[in-house]
């Protein structure tokens, strides 16, 4: 997602998806074709290290569209005063700090477990959304039934914003991420495009709507703090997506891999908190919703024993390369002894870490077990009507768009 107006088309180096070649486990990896502009990182020690030197590597780049914005498609934006300049998750500056320190008053401890039984409450009414569906036409979608609309509602209630335009935010939300971490054709950019215009029309306002409503919410907050609309609109653009979205994703891709037999879980057994949570985190550390995320070196620099050039974007990997060990031979496998040694990457380094690590890390990882655990124990006798569903891939971005189930014969 482009932070900078003026840096919403990069150069048009990126045509499709990076295929990086592994030289060696946990070591670098270099880009097999031409058209990939990462250095891929892979080692999770070293993507800490990136990760706690932003002065070394920026995220600057971290919101940049992956595919050139065409003149089309910059025109949309244009019309609407689209405009995204640093604020958080791409803010290298001094201003970073006290932002992220009114953002993370709404994501304190005790405003996350305070909100548990209203997640359950979500979860709980979904679920049983989804078990009248099934009944009624003998399939459902349990990313549409369950997986969708909770992290939206509970997003929006914690930032104290009016909870409306579910449907469109979510569609936004997925074009969004298309347009900014996809490799979209001229024709689906543009039509991309409108429906980002839409989304920012739709923010402008309800920032606005913000600053007089009664109470506490972060847009007013933001605004007392001296962030201007497009500021506050920039924030708010990427925390509404990423807020919500890739917490549905999550839910999406632990569900699939419960029904489709590859987790460690068993479906039935998801139905209680301490597998559902387990399960999440295995998820979380294997295959999350967001495997990837960029950096990159303002100025030449040292990373293990490689020089990195001035200028090289670097692709971290989050997830799919860190050490899990099941609960049960967790003390006395030998990888579980081999784990003993390394530092605990199953699930810090999916949310990022140092100054720039996901506020909303412990909501999202709450959320996902809690929405998986009463889905289970709602539809507890299902299985795929689907095994081989079309899956959102996008640069930093993964996960099912349907997990069709049905009844599971007797």
């Amino acid at each position: 997602m482009a932070e900078r107006s003026t840096h919403m088309n990069p150069p048009p180096t990126t045509t499709g998806p990076a295929q990086p070649l592994t030289e060696s486990p946990g070591q670098w990896q270099s880009p097999e074709q031409p058209r990939c502009p990462y250095l891929v990182v892979r080692d999770p020690e070293l993507v800490r290290e990136v990760l706690h030197r932003p002065a070394d590597f920026s995220p600057a780049n971290a919101l940049i569209a992956v595919t050139p914005l065409a003149g089309p498609a910059l025109r949309v934006l244009q019309r609407v005063r689209f405009a995204l300049p640093p604020v958080l998750a791409s803010n290298d500056t001094d201003t970073h700090a006290g932002i992220r320190k009114i953002v993370a008053g709404f994501f304190t401890p005790a405003t996350v477990k305070a909100m548990e039984p209203r997640i359950r409450e979500l979860a709980q009414e979904a679920a049983g959304n989804a078990a009248d569906q099934l009944a009624r036409s003998g399939h459902v979608d349990l990313v549409q039934t369950v997986a969708a609309f909770p992290p939206a509602i509970v997003m929006l209630e914690l930032l104290g914003l009016p909870v409306r335009d579910l449907a469109d935010l979510k569609r936004w939300s997925l074009d969004s991420m298309e347009l900014f971490w996809g490799w979209p054709d001229a024709d689906q950019q543009l039509e991309l495009a409108h429906s980002a215009a839409d989304f920012y029309i739709w923010l402008r306002k309800l920032v606005a709507e913000s600053m007089t409503k009664p109470g506490r919410n972060l847009f007013k907050s933001l605004a007392k703090h001296g962030l201007s609309t497009p500021e506050i609109c920039s924030l708010g653009y990427f925390l509404l997506i990423a807020g919500q979205e890739t917490t549905t994703q999550l839910i999406s891709t632990t569900l699939f891999r419960l029904l489709d037999g590859s987790s460690p879980v068993g479906w039935k057994d998801a139905a209680s908190e301490e597998r559902s949570r387990s399960t999440v985190r295995h998820v979380l550390a294997t295959e999350s919703s967001v495997p990837t995320w960029r950096r990159m070196a303002p100025q030449d620099t040292q990373l293990g024993d490689r020089l990195i050039p001035a200028g090289a974007e670097i692709l971290l990997e989050l997830s799919g390369n860190h050490v899990t060990v099941p609960a049960e031979t967790r003390d006395s496998s030998p990888r579980a002894q081999e784990a003993k040694h390394k530092p605990q990457t199953t699930f810090g380094l999916v949310f990022g870490s140092g100054i720039h690590r996901c506020l909303g890390a412990k909501l999202a990882e709450l959320e996902a077990a809690i929405i998986v655990q009463e889905t289970a124990a709602a539809l507890s006798r299902i299985q795929l009507r689907d095994v081989n569903p079309d899956w959102i891939r996008h640069l930093s971005f993964q996960a099912p768009r349907a997990v069709t189930v049905m009844d599971q014969p007797l």
